[in-house]
Order: structure tokens, then sequence, then C-alpha cells
């Protein structure tokens, strides 16, 4: 099975994540399928990239997506 997770990077207390695509039975930091785009919550208006196509071909493929990145999908603009 497939999902769209956050990656952590950054260091101790700022904290820095990638979106990407891997297999659910992988760890955190285990081998990435894709990279959709980056999620940088430290700045009073948290940065985010994420590319939607990419994540619309992956979730026709039947990705799971998980609950932070589905509230960053609603949150980001079309």
């Amino acid at each position: 099975m497939v999902t769209i997770r956050l990656k952590r990077l950054g260091r101790n207390k700022k904290p820095f994540y990638r979106i990407v695509v891997v297999e659910r039975s992988n760890s955190r930091a285990g081998k990435v399928l894709d990279t959709l785009g980056f999620y940088n919550p430290i700045p009073a208006a948290a940065d985010v990239k994420l590319d939607r196509d990419r994540a619309a071909y992956w979730i026709s493929k039947g990705a799971e997506v998980s609950e932070t990145v589905r509230s960053l999908l609603a949150a980001q603009p079309n």
C-alpha cells in the first residue's frame, strides 16, 4: 500500500518536512517513491509548496493520504 505523508528533516526544534509518497511499511526515513513538495511550519505563516497535479495522480492510483497532508491539501489554494 502506498501513502502520501510527511518525512521529517531539519534539526532539533527546527523541523522541516518533505511531502513524499512511500510504501506504508517503510519507516519515516525509508525509500521515497516521489517527492511532492515541502512544508516548513516554523515561519509565522507556514511555508507550503505542493505539486497538486502529482498528488492527484498518486491519489487516483490508490495512495492513501495522511491527516496532516490532507489538511495541507485543503488549506492550499488551487
